[in-house]
């Protein structure tokens, strides 16, 4: 019979970094970097299912460890450099569909981004249902307008848009926003039929910067680690 649940979180967590090797396992005051991400869904409301998709078998003891559900160990044909996030997801999905289980919504969260708690992804999920979306990215206030760029033709120095008006403020440019990576929802027909997570009515979830650290080398796992000794007192 099947069984239909709300909705699925996964977690993606393969063994293999280049920029900072064993980075999913890598200690941050004193917890391993993805079991941040694991308690934030554990401690959602709105999750069925928090699954961690890994082809390696010390992020899954680990994973486990920490609450997380590791019902197989990703092939590696899907644990490559150039492997798609896409794909993963899509593998996780039917896994479970094989098994009799359908989740209606999916959430990516990726183990990167360990300042991401409960309460964004309750919001973000809020967010996501009230406006009846397809799809909602997590954002921060970007960093830098692209006002702001510039771009060298030869030796000359002009700037990165096409059309500029000089006489602009900094304070009068448009607040924009940036991906910061540690939100993903889509409808799992979107992602399984279109293999996209953008969809026509996409929404987005506003974290804010101190929460929006995405982990890529040595230098963001310095500054999460502070910010969380910091913030814990300890």
């Amino acid at each position: 019979m099947k069984k239909l649940d709300k909705c699925l979180a996964i977690i993606p967590a393969r063994g293999g970094s280049k920029g900072v090797p064993r980075k999913n396992l890598r200690l941050i005051n004193g917890k391993p970097l993805i079991q941040y991400t694991i308690e934030a869904a554990l401690g959602s409301r709105r999750i069925d299912q928090t699954v961690v998709s890994t082809d390696c078998t010390e992020i899954a003891q680990v994973s486990v460890e920490a609450g997380a559900t590791v019902p197989f160990i990703r092939p590696s044909a899907l644990a490559e450099d150039h492997s798609r996030t896409i794909d993963v997801l899509k593998h996780a999905v039917e896994f479970y569909e094989n098994q009799g289980v359908f989740y209606e919504h999916i959430i990516l969260l990726q183990p990167t981004s360990p300042l991401r708690n409960s309460f964004d992804i309750e919001e973000a999920y809020s967010i996501f249902l009230q406006n009846e979306a397809d799809s909602l990215q997590s954002v921060s206030p970007a960093l830098q307008h692209p006002y702001l760029f510039r771009k060298f033709d030869d030796t000359l120095l002009g700037p990165y848009q096409s059309v500029e008006d000089e006489r602009l403020r900094r304070q009068d440019l448009e607040e924009i926003f940036v991906l910061n990576g540690a939100i993903y929802i889509v409808k799992k027909g979107l992602l399984m039929e279109e293999s996209s997570l953008v969809g026509c009515r996409n929404c987005g979830y506003v974290m804010p910067k101190s929460r929006s650290i995405d982990i890529d080398d040595e230098l963001d796992l310095e500054v999460a680690e502070a910010y969380l000794r910091k913030t814990t007192g300890c």
